[in-house]
């Protein structure tokens, strides 16, 4: 497969359908809808890639509500659904909806995701939401605490979970074909760099609510330099370079070392005690309104039952690991390598829609194995719709995408707090220092709440 793959070409490949799911505990939805009922869906922010989201599970289902802070973002939905109701505060349509409703698309900016996400969930609708799944480790634990107390079918939108790729790694690592993992690299193209907040007030565009977009965030004038595709480098509003593809590129190495049993252990393999991650993290530069041009972080992740503590390596803005990790591949772009004493696997697509084994040479003649991870039709948005319609959960559901996202927003907490910080996932807390633990959430505006 190609290194180098295009977001439209990679979403074309991946709706044609090498999509599957993994089943890891019986998981049906408590409110799930009849198998052939058309659902009623809303979206929440229905330009841009949010759109893109709701007319991907739009088709044999009703769309009975949309919501867009922007008219003008909004438009073309607006005039495509022309029978839904329309929306700038999706407070109000809930509010007025909720009954109307089984299931919602949230695709805003990083900083609204957990208040839309986890309104809708308390009334009990179902919820697609892109990734980063939220801007914060708090909203990312309370959305799949969430999701778990009133039974929806949940999706993040890391679309590489559907792929072909992304699965066969997994398998060969769960198979033992590496032997004991001890070994992580992952290193991001993308980074950020310090950026002063504008001085000058230009007019809100007619077309927009600014103080609805603002959201939870701290009140600011408006600008362009936000609105509508540049929020994600304001530490107010996005999650960086990291953020917009952490949760795509660690996805592989979540999935094949078990990362996720640390934030939901197998009863069979429960620890004594809360199992703590140790993570510590350099930024090029720390600046208050944007996020670094580059940073590394170092995880210790502990055992996950027969599995052994590992270290995971973050590498982003332009930052590689040491060229022996690749054990003789070529140095790339981007990159997902997950190894033992036998063997490595490694992505070198943002996405993980690839996987080659190395070192190359030993593997050159592999034919692999018989498949033993489930596939599925239809790919990563279907996977959704169906777990509404009774199926098994969706691959990216919240007890996996919401740790996902928990480790590549604790990227941003380690460079912050200035010093290694001990984490328990199970309980939300950095524990050898208290006083750190306001860096995994923020204080809300007046009127916004989870």
């Amino acid at each position: 497969m190609r290194e180098q793959v295009s977001r439209r070409g990679f979403l074309g490949a991946s709706a044609a359908g090498a999509a599957g799911l993994v089943i890891l505990r019986d998981s049906r939805s408590a409110t799930a809808a009849a198998a052939n009922e058309k659902l009623n869906i809303a979206g929440i922010g229905v330009g841009g890639q949010g759109g893109g989201v709701l007319n991907a599970v739009a088709g044999g289902n009703n769309v009975v509500a949309l919501c867009d802070v922007d008219a003008a973002r909004g438009e073309g939905n607006f005039k495509k659904y022309t029978s839904a109701k329309q929306y700038k505060d999706f407070r109000k349509m809930l509010d007025e909806m909720h009954a109307q409703i089984d299931a919602v698309v949230v695709g805003t900016p990083d900083h609204t995701h957990a208040v839309a996400a986890i309104a809708a969930m308390k009334l009990g609708k179902h919820v697609f939401c892109e990734k980063p799944l939220t801007r914060t480790v708090y909203e990312s634990h309370l959305m799949r605490v969430t999701a778990a107390k009133h039974k929806v079918a949940t999706q993040m939108g890391n679309q590489g979970s559907a792929s072909e790729g992304l699965r066969r790694a997994v398998e060969l690592a769960w198979g033992g074909f590496c032997g004991d993992m001890t070994e992580c690299h992952l290193w991001l193209a993308n980074g950020d760099g310090p950026r002063e907040r504008p001085k000058d007030t230009p007019p809100v565009p007619p077309t927009l609510d600014w103080d609805l977009w603002l959201g939870p965030a701290p009140v600011r004038p408006y600008h362009p330099c936000y609105v509508p595709g540049s929020w994600r480098t304001w530490r107010d509003f996005g999650s960086g370079g990291g953020g917009d593809m952490g949760c795509h590129s660690i996805n592989m190495a979540v999935r094949a070392l078990r990362l996720d049993l640390l934030w939901d252990p197998d009863p069979a393999d429960k620890p004594e005690k809360p199992p703590i991650i140790r993570i510590e993290g350099q930024a090029s530069e720390i600046h208050p309104e944007t996020y670094p041009r580059n940073i590394k972080a170092v995880f210790d992740f502990p055992a996950r039952g027969n599995r052994p503590a590992l270290k995971v390596h973050w590498y982003n803005g332009g930052l590689k690991p040491p060229k022996e990790a690749l054990r003789g591949y070529t140095m790339t772009q981007w990159g997902c390598l997950v190894g033992g004493p036998k063997a490595a696997l490694l992505s070198t697509c943002p996405w993980n829609t690839n996987v080659f084994l190395l070192p190359q040479e030993q593997f050159k003649d592999y034919k692999g194995t018989e498949p033993r991870i489930p596939r599925s039709q239809g790919g990563h948005h279907a996977e959704w719709v169906r777990a509404i319609r009774g199926g098994e959960k969706a691959f990216s559901n919240f007890d996996i995408g919401a740790p996902t996202n928990e480790i590549v927003q604790l990227v941003h907490v380690a460079t912050l707090a200035g010093k290694p910080i001990e984490y328990d996932p199970q309980a939300c807390k950095i524990v050898n220092d208290p006083s750190l633990n306001p860096l995994l959430h923020r204080e809300y505006r007046a009127g916004w709440t989870l």
